[in-house]
């Protein structure tokens, strides 16, 4: 027997985190506990949601299993799986589900208002995520061909001297807010030097940004603004190209219009930015609070890279996105799925499913089977990038501040989430005060041309005294790290 589909009469639904009913969906029993019907859909927003998302996907999956029944904004009815093999079941089965979400039945039926938070992440658009078959393969491979001319051992060159620039700017000061003061900062640095974007558009994109991915009353106006300032961008390249992404989308043999241009470089820009803002955020809290990280680190039985790589794991960026709509009816771990239905992926779910990872607590090191970037054929194109990204920023600033520390307590801080991802508020640190280090000529205007990796540097742990100025970074550290 299967279950039916997750339809539902808004109109006697509570309001949002009503604490008589928390997490329970019209009809549901009061506190959405084991009195709910089990096949009754469950909020996936509103306070009591975003309080704490992953024990609600624990709470769902051991409710309903592999694949659940929830709500989105405005009690909109949704499918969201849970369990690994079934998410890459549907992430590499287009035929079945479709990324175009014109087949979106609410959506078709009116259902959904124009000003849904719901809509700028998953309306149609003329680019690669809204497509299929050879339409997506077309968009696609102009997307990936033209990342590719990108010497990737040169964007890490530009990124060290971004990060560089960006802690002389706090590194007198001894402390810092490393979310608004850096991690925010160093993706969209490095994405505006990429798309060929005036370096002074970065902080009206990072707020944009923000809105859009969670999903604030100011979504429709950031996206608006986006697309605007990209309107610009791909007009200006038009007449002038240059050496950068936007220029190479517009040239590319496949022959994309201004349009697609325009929204590639949006999916570019905003997922780009937003994951890797996060994933850098999560890294600097792991390594500066977990105890196994440091020990690691410091025996240099892990690399900054592996630590990056065992955080996609437990927190990945994004903790769902959009997999897509229903061609027809369908089956999925014994759930009816009808023609139109939305489905989303949760991907933090699937990567602590204990059908693969019976002990999330044990290390993934060297393997990067997590769905962190999604699965099929839709993976992310960009995910080496934001490797890259995260790998030197992280390793920047530890060498720069060997001793850098949490300056609150760990359960001080806070975090706001959304359907999509779960954020940090705020990672305040606090270090000895150093002098800014002279930043070095850049070898070629682009910053493009090859530098040898960096070698990963230990963590030190919380609290450390600073050392004195040594002959080399790494006697310091070890000093450090052996209480010396």
């Amino acid at each position: 027997m299967t279950a039916s589909s997750p339809d539902h009469a808004r109109s006697a639904a509570p309001p949002p985190g009503c604490p008589a009913h928390v997490h329970a969906a019209p009809g549901a029993a009061p506190g959405g506990g084991a009195g709910a019907g089990a096949d009754e859909p469950v909020r996936f927003y509103g306070p009591a949601a975003e309080a704490d998302p992953i024990g609600l996907y624990e709470q769902l999956r051991k409710r309903h299993g592999p694949v659940a029944p929830v709500l989105l904004d405005g009690d909109v009815p949704a499918w969201l799986v849970l369990g690994y093999r079934e998410t890459l079941e549907v992430a590499r089965a287009p035929k079945r589900f479709s990324r175009d979400s014109r087949i979106w039945r609410d959506l078709r039926e009116g259902k959904i208002p124009e000003d849904s938070p719901l809509l700028p992440m998953v309306s149609w658009r003329p680019d690669c995520l809204s497509a299929d078959g050879k339409e997506h393969q077309r968009l696609r491979g102009a997307v990936t061909e033209s990342l590719d001319r990108f010497d990737h051992r040169g964007i890490r060159r530009h990124i060290h001297r971004i990060a560089n620039r960006l802690i002389d700017d706090f590194a007198t000061d001894g402390r810092a807010e490393l979310l608004a003061q850096y991690a925010q900062h160093v993706p969209m640095l490095v994405l505006t030097h990429l798309l060929g974007l005036p370096e002074e558009d970065g902080p009206r994109l990072v707020r944009a940004s923000a809105d859009l991915m969670t999903g604030s009353e100011r979504a429709a106006a950031a996206n608006d603004l986006i697309l605007e300032t990209l309107r610009q961008l791909v007009e200006q390249k038009k007449a002038t190209p240059d050496h950068d992404f936007t220029s190479w989308l517009l040239a590319h043999r496949s022959g994309l219009t201004d349009e697609e241009v325009q929204n590639h470089l949006r999916l570019v820009l905003v997922a780009a930015n937003e994951t890797t803002t996060n994933l850098i955020a999560n890294t600097l809290r792991v390594v500066l609070t977990d105890k196994r990280f440091r020990a690691s680190l410091a025996g240099v039985r892990m690399t900054v890279a592996d630590a990056v790589e065992q955080v996609l794991w437990n927190e990945p960026p994004l903790t769902a996105c959009p997999g897509g709509w229903a061609t027809g009816d369908t089956e999925l771990a014994g759930r009816s799925i009808r023609a139109g239905d939305m489905v989303l992926l949760g991907l933090a779910a699937a990567n602590t499913d204990e059908a693969i990872r019976p002990d999330v607590s044990a290390p993934m090191r060297g393997n990067r089977s997590h769905l962190a970037f999604s699965g099929g054929a839709h993976m992310c194109p960009g995910q080496e990038i934001g490797r890259a990204i995260t790998d030197a920023a992280v390793d920047t600033l530890l060498i720069r501040l060997p001793d850098l520390h949490l300056a609150i307590p760990e359960d001080d801080l806070s975090w706001r989430s959304s359907i999509w991802a779960r954020h940090l508020e705020g990672l305040p640190v606090a270090f000895a005060p150093r002098r800014p280090e002279p930043e070095p000529e850049p070898s070629d205007p682009q910053g493009l041309s090859p530098e040898p990796r960096t070698a990963p540097l230990p963590v030190p742990t919380a609290g450390s005294p600073s050392p004195a100025p040594p002959p080399s970074r790494l006697r310091a550290l070890v000093r450090l790290l052996l209480g010396r």
